[in-house]
């Protein structure tokens, strides 16, 4: 091969790199469908659901409690999808690869040691977040945080340790709740945490993220068969409607007596126990994320 012929080739093949570069995801299929994140041992399978007239509206992340059972719950959100013009994405985090302390505690504090934040459990969500945007070509597309008992454990951690971009953040039902206290270990405070992740910046962070409480009114069963009933759990409360108003209540009384922001919101919902389909359906969660008007401006009938 001379050398003209070699210097057109390696342009050719340049360009055909180009092109390949620029050649977009496919877009998130029209109802429900699910993709994977990551390669072997360390994939992610992410159920979503995406409305047949969806046009643009934003990312909704939702994400499973104890059982695990990431399909059930974006099945759940469909009605929410379908009256808010969004695309559901609910990631499964296996029992094979997350136990419980790398789920509902993001995976922080591993057999009594701090983890580097690029191994908890919650640093896996943004390429899930640029999977989505790369797929309907859209690199700012704004997304919501949705996640019901295990997923709400999950979500309230998440909102102390780890700040993202999400427009709200709403915490179903959770067993138990992170306070903003020193004196108690992590999981329930923040004992045992490095003073960068639990001092008085630390906690302003924490009461100044967009974090909701949706809290079922029926959910007082101090008995439930998934709920924590550690000792430690038990000095939040007898069930999970206490844990979640006195968690609130602590933080806010915090926030008034250091002069601090408080950005939470508490939403009590009436006739709903521990029950995540009737939970994720409640008008009153649509409420909880994305304010009294729908999406596209139109007040709400």
């Amino acid at each position: 091969m001379n050398l003209k012929l070699l210097q057109v080739t390696s342009v050719c093949f340049a360009a055909l790199l180009f092109f390949i570069g620029q050649v977009q995801a496919a877009p998130i299929p029209t109802g429900l469908s699910h993709f994977e994140v990551g390669t072997g041992n360390s994939a992610i399978t992410v159920f979503t659901y995406k409305p047949k007239g969806y046009h643009g509206g934003p990312l909704v992340m939702v994400f499973h409690g104890l059982l695990r059972n990431a399909e059930d719950y974006c099945r759940n959100c469909i009605p929410l999808a379908e009256r808010n013009n969004v695309i559901i994405a609910a990631p499964l985090f296996s029992t094979n690869q997350y136990d419980n302390e790398e789920y509902q505690r993001g995976g922080v504090i591993r057999k009594g040691v701090v983890q580097p934040r690029e191994n908890w459990s919650y640093a896996r969500l943004p390429a899930i977040i640029e999977a989505v945007r790369q797929a309907e070509a859209k690199p700012a597309l704004p997304y919501y945080f949705l996640g019901h008992s295990g997923g709400g454990q999950f979500l309230m951690r998440l909102a102390a340790l780890y700040p993202m971009e999400a427009k709200r953040i709403v915490a179903c039902n959770p067993g138990s709740d992170l306070f903003p206290r020193s004196d108690w270990k992590f999981g329930y405070g923040y004992g045992g945490l490095p003073q960068e992740l639990s001092d008085d910046a630390a906690l302003q962070r924490y009461l100044a993220a967009p974090l909701t409480l949706c809290l079922g009114l029926q959910d007082i069963d101090p008995n439930h068969p998934e709920l924590d009933r550690s000792a430690a759990a038990e000095l939040e409360g007898r069930f999970r409607l206490e844990r979640g108003r006195n968690c609130f209540e602590f933080a806010q009384k915090l926030a008034q007596e250091h002069g601090w922001q408080f950005n939470w919101r508490k939403v009590e919902i009436p006739g709903i126990a521990h029950d995540g389909k009737a939970m994720l359906e409640a008008k009153e969660v649509q409420v909880a994320l994305f304010g009294e008007h729908k999406l596209d401006g139109r007040k709400k009938p």
